[in-house]
């Protein structure tokens, strides 16, 4: 009968477990890029070439017009609230502009530094099955309450960019990277070359690839707002102790300083 009975707890022992971790964000799906990201990007105010800021209106079809600027600090930022304060329906009906609206401001006035919510405390986006295809669908709803871009100019921590720029500062940052995905969290990170102005953006970081045996160089994926069509790549030198930033048009690629953002209150 005692037998009986360890054995009967054990399995509830079990099921409580198994129930606490599926609820948890650390059992979550890995994030992925083709989900959990928008489908629309933010575009540069200046436009920059061989590395140096100018204005010009955007004219190409490599380089195609886009209102949707400033928004690289406000898009990463919503991109981690939603991973963890949100959640998805694609079966139910979809909310009217007005509705859907005042969730996405629920989600994104939660101080993304908080720990994710469990499931079933998560505000619900019905109609649609992930971010990306709800980006896709509504921008304009997501756009317009997601928050300014004007206003993280103003940040209390963008004035790291001054006089930050140690060897040792950076080999902090990026021990607080790899510590942030070792426990399944996001690190949203400002890149700045100051006093050269040839980048001053943010990217959301999301995972680390795997290392070639012997290799001083460490790969990381990001969430670029300015590409939404794929996931860019970030590294770290180990030798140097330094960051580097892919090529694009632009940025002329290379050396970039880290800075993290929204990792705790004024960051």
């Amino acid at each position: 009968m005692i037998r009986s009975d360890r054995r009967v707890f054990a399995q509830i022992f079990r099921i409580g477990v198994l129930v606490a971790l599926t609820q948890s964000s650390s059992f979550a799906a890995a994030f992925s890029f083709e989900r959990d990201t928008f489908a629309f990007q933010n575009a540069t105010v200046l436009k920059y070439k061989n590395g140096v800021p100018f204005l010009r209106a955007r004219s190409n079809s490599d380089d195609p017009p886009n209102r949707y600027t400033r928004r690289c600090f406000v898009m990463t930022r919503t991109v981690m609230q939603f991973r963890k304060f949100a959640r998805f329906d694609p079966r139910g009906a979809p909310l009217d502009d007005r509705q859907l609206a005042a969730r996405v401001r629920t989600v994104a006035h939660r101080a993304p530094w908080r720990e994710s919510l469990p499931e079933n405390q998560r505000v619900m986006f019905p109609g649609y099955a992930n971010l990306r295809e709800m980006s896709k669908a509504r921008a304009h709803v997501l756009q317009e309450n997601i928050g300014s871009g004007f206003l993280t100019y103003f940040r209390p921590s963008n004035a790291r960019m001054f006089f930050q720029h140690s060897q040792k500062y950076q080999e902090r940052t990026h021990a607080n990277l790899d510590a942030a995905l070792t426990r399944g969290d996001m690190f949203v990170g400002y890149l700045s070359t100051y006093p050269r102005l040839s980048i001053n953006h943010a990217v959301l970081f999301y995972a680390r690839k795997p290392n070639r045996a012997g290799s001083q160089i460490e790969h990381y994926l990001v969430y670029d707002p300015n590409h939404a069509e794929a996931p860019r790549e970030l590294t770290w030198s180990c030798r140097g102790s330094a960051f580097s930033y892919q090529k694009d048009i632009d940025f002329v690629g290379g050396f970039v300083r880290v800075y993290q953002a929204y990792g705790k209150w004024l960051q």
